[in-house]
């Protein structure tokens, strides 16, 4: 290996010409690269006392060659491309405004893109892999290329824009200045992939992909190098297209976690990928393995890019694209593979698929953490039967427990009545997945705005509507999905009164979404009209989101074991608050228990005492105590019989601060003395 400094000039300079090899990369600086290398080439060249500026190495191989120096670019390719862009659109701008700064079109030409005496391909002093080299040529002989949309062709663009009104001398100052460390190995000793993957480059890091592909390739013989580059390599990377550099490393990394079943480290997935073909690498065996990735890239194209042709299939995985979850893609590479291989029929595919959306989005509403899902999901891969794919699935969901469950219906329903909805990232997803449920016409959501029907900001009127209790309707009620519809018709309902959004053209008696349908008759809308919509709508969410007999397979139930840190409202004062209230209740009798449970926590002997929800600003009581038994002096208890609600009892009680708890311990005791003497 030699290394010299070179000044960038006298090295593009001189009858030579510097080709890629095939597995490199395709070009894939950005604008704000090359807004990097402008500002670098206008500040130095403004300044007579920079002498120069370091643009970074340069790494090659001399090929064999006769009239013309062939150098083989190992590294540096994309800083090499970027001069040629900028020193071409620069002679242009030359050429067009007819002035002398001590060069012209001609010559920029002549001596740092062209080599001016020869014809063919031995004419460019540059030739870039297959995917950019006729764009590159274009550009460099008429300044346009027709592929507009080509970082080459937007390079080339930025350059001319920046150049227009330009001082043309200062630009070419500043390149003048360009110092470069040329490189040249020693093709009888050097390994270039070990020089390769130890360059600190100044220029776009390169991905993963990128050292995988020379890792395949850089050390094979040309003929055979040739060979996986054009039958498996290449059609792969037009499959992914402009995708290719973003969605490469990620589809590696899926394509390992099914084989090795372990998910590489998203910064060592290319060291996963050597150990994973550590014993491959004979012609053999290597070709082998680069057909199985473009075989699973095909795949992957279906499932993570919606390529798949089949509209029902390519339905649910639009479904499982709406959650945002990336991470079952591994598992569903092993489905396709399956589905290819003739092994599941289509119907089973979509079951699974399902399967898997429902999985998913209980979650979600069952707030129960999505971290661990990307382990769930490779460890499925392991458990799958495939001679009964479905039923092997269904007997592992049926089996996972704590942070791994599958949500069962009680749990869902109940969360989905209950859960700020309105917040959700999915929200958009849930609304149409409900509006949409056997419609053979289906609405889009983007076409409608999300309404509460109980506004935000609540006139007099609303809280007449709503009743004494307001503020705590309010609190408990708005996000959710009993309060929430859709509407086109948002700023002209905005805070009209019930009654008003009914009956105005385009309210919901004159509206033709499903979601508006048990709005229509609804003569006042206060907390009851509330929890029975959201009954409603939970009852179809179990029907869109179904269990598919999971349930029937689950021997013991799925519990969560919930703690005081889940609810978020039990901080400061208020949580200072509860703990008061906790002692003195723990402390009536050694026999009372302490039960936490998602929103709420539950005092007990025999059978519940009272439950605590934890809310901003406040503690709410519900009593287990017939409304008629209770002896309320100070008027505090509201009747909750018929009303639905969290917690167990009908008799609900505020405590706001530690001056109230005297009286309430009062309330408290009385139903303490109940349950006692029902154990009696």
């Amino acid at each position: 290996m030699k290394a010299n400094e070179e000044n960038l000039l006298k090295y593009l300079d001189g009858t030579k010409q510097f080709i890629l090899p095939i597995f490199q990369r395709r070009y894939s600086w950005e604008k704000k690269q090359c807004e990097q290398l402008w500002e670098d080439v206008w500040r130095i060249g403004q300044n007579e006392n920079i002498p120069s500026h370091f643009l970074g190495s340069i790494v090659s191989r001399e090929e064999v060659t006769t009239r013309v120096q062939q150098l083989c670019v190992i590294d540096g390719q994309q800083r090499l491309t970027t001069i040629s862009l900028l020193l071409s659109a620069l002679g242009r701008a030359i050429g067009m405004r007819n002035v002398d700064i001590g060069i012209d079109n001609n010559r920029i030409g002549g001596y740092y893109l062209f080599n001016d005496k020869e014809d063919g391909d031995l004419r460019y002093k540059q030739l870039l892999t297959k995917h950019d080299r006729a764009t590159l040529i274009q550009l460099l002989e008429e300044g346009k290329a027709s592929d507009n949309t080509s970082l080459l062709a937007e390079n080339y663009r930025f350059f001319e824009d920046r150049l227009t009104g330009t001082d043309l001398e200062i630009v070419y100052m500043g390149i003048e200045k360009l110092m470069i460390v040329s490189i040249a190995l020693d093709p009888r000793s050097d390994n270039p992939q070990l020089i390769f993957e130890s360059l600190n480059s100044t220029g776009l890091s390169l991905s993963q992909a990128d050292l995988i592909r020379n890792y395949v390739l850089m050390a094979q013989e040309y003929d055979f190098q040739k060979s996986l580059y054009e039958n498996h390599w290449y059609p792969m990377e037009q499959r992914f297209g402009k995708e290719y550099a973003k969605r490469f490393d990620i589809f590696i990394r899926d394509f390992l976690t099914l084989k090795t079943r372990q998910i590489p480290n998203k910064r060592q997935v290319y060291e996963s990928f050597k150990r994973y073909v550590d014993d491959k690498r004979e012609p053999e065996a290597l070709e082998a393995v680069i057909k199985e990735i473009a075989h699973y890239s095909e795949l992957y194209a279906c499932i993570a890019l919606l390529e798949e042709p089949d509209q029902e299939l390519r339905s649910c995985l639009e479904e499982i694209h709406a959650l945002g979850v990336e991470v079952v893609i591994p598992y569903l590479l092993g489905v396709y593979e399956d589905y290819t291989l003739g092994q599941i029929e289509k119907a089973e595919v979509i079951r699974i698929l399902q399967l898997v959306e429902s999985y998913v989005f209980r979650r979600v509403i069952c707030d129960i953490p999505t971290n661990i899902l990307n382990k769930t999901f490779a460890g499925l891969i392991g458990q799958i039967d495939k001679s009964n794919h479905l039923k092997s699935l269904k007997i592992a969901f049926s089996k996972m427990r704590g942070r791994s469950c599958f949500p069962l219906d009680n749990e869902f329903q109940q969360e989905f009545q209950t859960k700020d909805v309105y917040d959700l990232r999915t929200r958009n997803y849930l609304l149409r997945k409900l509006e949409n449920y056997e419609r053979k016409e289906p609405i889009r959501v983007k076409d409608y705005t999300i309404e509460h029907v109980m506004p935000q900001s609540l006139s007099e009127e609303w809280e007449a509507e709503l009743g004494e209790n307001w503020r705590a309707t309010r609190e408990e009620y708005l996000h959710t999905i009993g309060n929430l519809t859709l509407t086109g018709y948002n700023p002209e309902l905005s805070n009209s009164t019930f009654k008003e959004k009914q009956l105005m053209k385009g309210g919901f008696r004159d509206s033709p979404l499903r979601l508006n349908a048990s709005l229509r008759e609804v003569e006042r809308w206060d907390e009851n009209a509330i929890v029975k919509r959201a009954g409603i709508l939970s009852e179809k969410a179990l029907n869109i989101w179904r269990n598919h007999g999971i349930s029937e397979l689950t021997d013991t139930p799925q519990k969560r074991e919930w703690i005081l840190a889940d609810h978020h409202h039990l901080t400061g004062e208020i949580l200072e608050l509860f703990q008061q209230l906790r002692r003195r209740i723990l402390d009536l009798n050694s026999t009372v228990s302490e039960q936490i449970t998602k929103h709420y926590i539950n005092y007990k002997m025999h059978s519940v005492i009272l439950s605590v929800i934890p809310q901003a600003g406040r503690l709410f009581l519900t009593l287990n105590l017939p409304y008629s038994d209770i002896n309320d002096p100070r008027g505090r208890c509201r009747d909750i019989t018929n009303i639905g609600h969290l917690g167990i009892g009908d008799v609900e009680v505020g405590v706001f601060s530690e001056n109230e708890l005297e009286d309430v311990m009062f309330l408290i005791n009385q139903t303490y003395e109940k349950r006692k003497a029902d154990a009696s």
